[in-house]
């Protein structure tokens, strides 16, 4: 779909408090676009934005499309959202995010990140590689990059690195050079109908990398794995822990705040066979596989490795991703965007791994009852290298509640498929009275969530200082 935009443009963004929407917002509004948009709430997004001198209005009143000339809406927006109600009453031109996203990215050479995990991660480590490189790329990601200080940078070199999701589909409408396929995990399924559709959505996404570009693909996740043997093309090359990946990861040293491997190179036309001591400063095997996927797509770029590794042990890392909060006692307070099992069991082993004997607290807030519903096995299976579990409330989203959800029936399901002990949390008053009267020395706490929780840790601190 080929939008056609003016320089007169005022352009509405519904919604424009979410990471994505905001990120796209902000690369607008650099490029000389009029940009402005409205949420129902303040965050850090629109601090961001309203800092960068977009006009952002708090509610949804049909007022706000005043001067409002087209509207780009996020796919949380409701069908009968205020707004977007009145912009089709108005009959103004109307957009999803992906299809304004893949417009104002189609006159660039673009690095496609997805995956239903880490894509955050990668694309953030092959930003800080392009720049480290001297490409000044562009950058669209999910996670504010701590080195950026940002989730979106519009660069003047050729080059776009785009984290893509795939939970409404829109990570197909993007023009690709290169793209990387971390996993596919069983998520937004509420969209695909089944897990089917999902994995054949991902599929298209890598048969559409063109014969100049490659496609860089994780076969340690089996659903990956299984996948490739079904594509029309055979334009991919393969990364992971796994034997036969064309970038192996080898000899891996876990230290406290990073991680040290190698690399075993199996290309018929790289010079290059093997790179020893990558040092990235991230934790875990999930993080080390994010770094190979960074590396490998540097790497066809023709960056040069020794730039790779000075990128990558400058890394300082994406905010809530395993992000230290505060310290108290010798207690450590984390914040982790975690709210997958796959992504909650990931953390725990990677503290696990690095804190052999130290108690792990886990503070879960679970987000959308639709996801609780259908992972509630694998959620309750995801604590096992915990030592104690404080589950919050359901974040909803804005989700209604579409089944008999019980909390007490969800910590019982947890302790016992994780064996370990799970205390109710009603809200953030008793999570901080529960730190004070039972946290002791040197524990962690790692709080995990994709909804409040972060703002209640935060202002937690705050309160406990």
């Amino acid at each position: 779909m080929r939008i056609n935009i003016g320089s007169n443009e005022v352009i509405h963004f519904i919604g424009i408090g979410g990471i994505g929407m905001s990120g796209l917002a902000q690369i607008m509004n650099n490029m000389g676009f009029t940009i402005q948009g409205s949420d129902l709430s303040q965050n850090k997004n629109t601090d961001r934005l309203i800092k960068s001198g977009v006009k952002v209005y708090f509610g949804h009143h049909q007022k706000n499309l005043k001067k409002a000339t087209m509207i780009v809406v996020s796919s949380a927006i409701k069908k009968n959202n205020k707004e977007l109600l009145r912009a089709k009453n108005k009959k103004l031109p109307i957009f999803k995010r992906g299809d304004m996203l893949a417009n104002i990215v189609s006159l660039k050479k673009n690095i496609v990140v997805t995956g239903s995990h880490g894509k955050t991660t990668t694309t953030s480590l092959i930003a800080n590689i392009l720049s480290e490189a001297g490409l000044d790329p562009t950058v669209i990601n999910g996670g504010v990059i701590n080195s950026l200080k940002n989730n979106a940078q519009l660069g003047k070199g050729e080059w776009a690195v785009i984290e893509s999701d795939e939970s409404d589909g829109s990570f197909l409408k993007l023009p690709i050079s290169y793209s990387i396929v971390t996993n596919i995990d069983k998520e937004h399924l509420d969209f695909y109908g089944s897990f089917k559709k999902l994995k054949k959505s991902f599929c298209t996404f890598i048969e559409k990398t063109p014969s100049f570009g490659k496609s860089l693909v994780c076969i340690d996740n089996k659903n990956l794995k299984n996948l490739l043997s079904k594509t029309k093309t055979r334009n991919f090359l393969t990364y992971g822990f796994n034997k036969k990946s064309n970038y192996q990861i080898t000899n891996v040293r876990k230290k406290t705040n990073h991680s040290i491997f190698d690399l075993k190179l199996k290309l018929p036309s790289q010079i290059l066979k093997n790179i020893d001591n990558i040092v990235v400063n991230l934790i875990g095997d999930h993080n080390i596989t994010n770094a190979t996927a960074s590396i490998a797509v540097a790497l066809n770029l023709g960056i040069k490795i020794n730039k790779i590794k000075k990128a990558l042990r400058k890394f300082l890392g994406i905010q809530r991703r395993f992000t230290k909060v505060f310290s108290l006692n010798n207690i450590e307070f984390y914040d982790d965007y975690a709210h997958h099992p796959t992504e909650i069991k990931a953390v725990i082993t990677s503290a696990r791994q690095v804190h052999k004997n130290r108690k792990i607290i886990c503070v879960f807030q679970p987000h959308r009852y639709s996801r609780v519903k259908s992972l509630k096995n694998e959620f309750a299976s995801s604590f096992k290298l915990s030592d104690t579990v404080l589950l919050c409330p359901v974040y909803s989203a804005g989700e209604k509640k579409t089944y008999n959800f019980n909390q007490d029936d969800f910590s019982s399901l947890i302790s016992k498929k994780s064996r370990i002990q799970v205390i109710n949390i009603k809200n953030k008053n008793e999570l901080k009275n529960y730190f004070i009267k039972n946290l002791l020395r040197d524990e962690m706490v790692i709080c995990m969530g994709a909804g409040s929780i972060s703002n209640w840790i935060r202002e937690i601190g705050n309160e406990m200082k």
